[in-house]
């Protein structure tokens, strides 16, 4: 697949903090200091333009990325686009386009909004129907052990022994499946919550042979095998592989706790007889003017909108990192008009010859960012710097300051 222009974040001349974030679920990551950090993060269903709640997932794990690139660790990460479901072809359908022209599109788009904003792209960037070969495999595999069952020529997964480590509580889990793609009340299936592996072809949709049928997988299995393949190595189906076979970080927006996650975690399991990551972190949701943000209210915020409409991408980088991401947000215009002020104060701090001591100020940051990414501390401290810089404080290194803030923020002077 096709990626977005990395950037160079180099390892900073100090040791830094160690990065401690308050997870979803799981033990934090502790790695050794030669050892990759595996980071898998769920990426998007390419029918529509990137909004406000996806670059928020996005930034957030950017920052994770940045902190540990700039504090010296290698990072291996992957993202899927998931360029084969039901949404894409309802818009395709909808629009009498084709699926696969309408996600080469919305790809580029999401690439170009990825661009602007500066989030450092993935190590691997994969697509479900570049990886069908290995998820159809896997699917078999599944079938193979006798985990699955047939149901009208779909295959389903029997997710019971692993409904002890459900996140939600079942009433709720019922009704969020169903809101979520799930089918809980397909009669004929085991257990309501049996998720979809293979889905046999129907209404001339995309397909592919395998000894399932011809057909498509489902949602869940997808990201598993791409986490997997491109993480732990193409042999982790293999009973003699002697790699781990756990990844470090597991992690997208607050709504793919369950089902997706819990599916794709139980799923991973079955194939590997590992637990599927260490540690799971999840982005929380943004609203708009007190309401929740989605494409049935039709009060999406795109980022290509905001950026044509000349709102500079550092502003708006800015305002997203102004609240904390582990907290549900409504997205205000005041919330731009803010970041646009407070980013202005700091480009002409930082275009001074003079400036505010630095030392203090970048092991300040420093602190925040490896506390659960506390960026809107990060941004105050910036606040105050900039001020004492304007009053006439001088001792710092303008140079210094701006490449940390660069390296670990994204935000480019």
């Amino acid at each position: 697949m096709s990626n977005w222009p990395t950037l160079d974040i180099p390892k900073w001349h100090q040791e830094l903090p160690e990065l401690n974030l308050s997870l979803t679920s799981g033990r934090q990551p502790k790695l050794g200091k030669n050892e990759s950090f595996k980071m898998y993060v769920c990426g998007i269903t390419p029918y529509d333009a990137t909004h406000l709640g996806h670059a928020a997932t996005y930034l957030t794990f950017d920052l994770i990325h940045r902190y540990l690139k700039i504090s010296g660790r290698d990072v291996d990460f992957v993202e899927n686009i998931t360029d084969i479901d039901d949404p894409l072809f309802e818009r395709a359908k909808r629009d009498n386009q084709s699926w696969s022209k309408l996600g080469e599109s919305q790809v580029a788009l999401f690439e170009s909004d990825m661009t602007s904003l500066r989030i450092l792209p993935p190590k691997n960037y994969v697509a479900v129907t570049e990886a069908m070969s290995s998820i159809i495999r896997a699917i078999e595999f599944l079938v193979e052990k006798g985990l699955t069952y047939e149901l009208s020529g779909n295959i389903y997964f029997r997710i019971t022994p692993y409904l002890n480590e459900l996140p939600v509580a079942l009433d709720a889990a019922l009704l969020i499946f169903a809101e979520r793609g799930g089918d809980p009340e397909r009669v004929g299936k085991e257990s309501s919550l049996d998720p979809i592996l293979w889905i046999a072809n129907k209404d001339g949709e995309p397909g592919w042979d395998s000894k399932m049928g011809f057909g498509r997988p489902g949602w869940h299995i997808e990201c598993s095998v791409i986490a997997l393949e491109n993480l732990i190595g193409k042999d982790y189906l293999d009973a003699g592989a002697t790699s781990s076979k756990t990844i470090a970080l597991q992690g997208g927006g607050s709504d793919l706790i369950f089902p997706h996650h819990f599916m794709s975690s139980a799923l991973a399991k079955a194939l590997t007889n590992s637990d599927f990551a260490d540690a799971y972190l999840h982005a929380a949701m943004v609203g708009l003017d007190g309401e929740k943000m989605s494409k049935s209210k039709g009060n999406l915020v795109f980022v290509s909108k905001l950026l044509s409409q000349g709102v500079d991408p550092m502003v708006l980088r800015h305002a997203l990192l102004s609240e904390n991401y582990s907290e549900d947000r409504m997205w205000r215009s005041e919330t731009l008009k803010q970041s646009e002020e407070r980013v202005a104060k700091l480009r002409s701090a930082l275009s001074r010859i003079e400036c505010a001591p630095t030392d203090e100020i970048i092991r300040a940051i420093a602190l925040k960012i490896a506390d659960n990414l506390n960026t809107p501390a990060a941004l105050d401290l910036l606040d105050k710097w900039a001020l004492d810089t304007s009053n006439g404080e001088i001792g710092g290194s303008v140079g210094e300051l701006s490449r940390f803030i660069d390296g670990a923020l994204g935000l480019a002077p």
